[in-house]
């Protein structure tokens, strides 16, 4: 999920993101045990002083390789993981879930603090850890609709109907993970044997694909900050519920109202998961990262810098959540086991239909 933290770094709101380059390995060997490296999506951001708090603590100094949007680093995870880039990976989320385990990606390590997590979150096994939630959804440009006199589309329905002909824009199914969790809602909806034709039918009604969520959001939307300067055309793109209350919080002047909005009847929900990778380097240090990563103080971090929500108990939630955007009442969702037994088809099936 998130995939929003560019707002927070235009203006400079003392989010770190380090990247580093070459493996965990040499880094470990050239740091002793004193360094642990994260891989990540895009989207891992954390503020200065939590994680300065973690490193005073643990004694380990953090470093991130950031690798892409989520299903390009869960790929390129699984490709190094005889000689892993890093200790820990976070961001493989429940649409990619079962590649990684099949794969071996990671090592058992039940985090301090697993007891805390939400049950409807929480996970067989202790080969992963369920660090945050969110909801894939469909934005939209209030501006747009406002000036055309269009109402809004409000469902996965509506998507398909002329009035909305050339409006969308998504992510690329087989490298993105909100692109990948658009199609697994889709398949939610209408079923094993419907998704398919309505992908027909959207792909006939002009929906556009790019290749990942910085794109799609921060170059072709016309609603989000990054759209308006670039000057973007599609007034509709699946993101995030939580994409409303960035794009308030990071806004200067700070609009009264949220400049976009949430179809929230097409959203599908995301888990993010973290892991302490198969021959890590350093085991010992990925394991304090992961523990820190369910603790009070990241989890009620979390939901400001990379707009997601916690899932552990007791951590609160901005307020400018609950107002701007709230959790989807009714997402579609889907058993793990049949994404896994579905997705790969599912994906050539769309790329074949939608790409070719």
């Amino acid at each position: 999920m998130n995939n929003k933290k560019f707002l927070a770094a235009v203006v400079g709101l003392g989010i770190v993101t380090l990247s580093a380059c070459g493996s965990s390995s040499d880094d470990s060997k050239s740091s002793g045990s004193k360094s642990v490296t994260l891989v990540s999506h895009d989207s891992w951001a954390v503020s200065k002083s939590v994680l300065a708090d973690f490193e005073k603590k643990s004694g380990y100094q953090v470093k991130v390789l950031e690798d892409g949007d989520a299903g390009q680093a869960v790929n390129k995870a699984i490709l190094t993981k005889d000689n892993p880039q890093g200790d820990v990976f976070f961001g493989v989320d429940n649409t990619l879930l079962s590649r990684a385990l099949d794969n071996g990606l990671f090592q058992s390590y039940e985090a301090k603090g697993a007891d805390r997590i939400k049950a409807g979150y929480r996970v067989d096994g202790d080969k992963v850890t369920p660090i945050d939630t969110g909801d894939i959804c469909v934005n939209y440009d209030k501006a747009y609709f406002t000036e055309h006199k269009l109402q809004p589309p409000t469902s996965y329905d509506d998507l398909i109907k002329p009035a909305y002909k050339n409006l969308l824009v998504t992510e690329n199914a087989s490298t993105s993970s909100p692109g990948l969790g658009f199609l697994l809602g889709s398949a939610a909806k209408y079923g094993d044997d419907g998704w398919e034709g309505y992908w027909k039918k959207l792909k006939a009604n002009g929906v556009k694909v790019v290749d990942g969520w910085e794109q799609a959001y921060n170059e072709e939307f016309s609603g989000s900050a990054g759209g308006k300067k670039a000057k973007a055309d599609r007034p509709l793109v699946v993101s995030y519920a939580s994409s409303p209350p960035a794009e308030v919080i990071y806004a200067d002047p700070k609009p009264t109202t949220a400049p976009t909005g949430v179809a929230q009847g097409t959203c599908f929900r995301q888990i993010e998961y973290a892991g302490l990778l198969s021959n890590a380097a350093n085991a010992k240090g990925g394991k304090a990262l992961l523990d820190f990563l369910l603790t009070k103080e990241f989890q009620q971090d979390m939901p400001l810098n990379m707009f997601v929500y916690p899932v552990v108990n007791g951590a609160q939630v901005p307020a400018e959540f609950t107002q701007y955007g709230p959790q989807a009442k009714d997402p579609e969702t889907m058993d793990p086991a049949k994404i896994a037994d579905n997705r790969d088809d599912w994906v050539k099936s769309w790329t074949s239909l939608v790409l070719k």
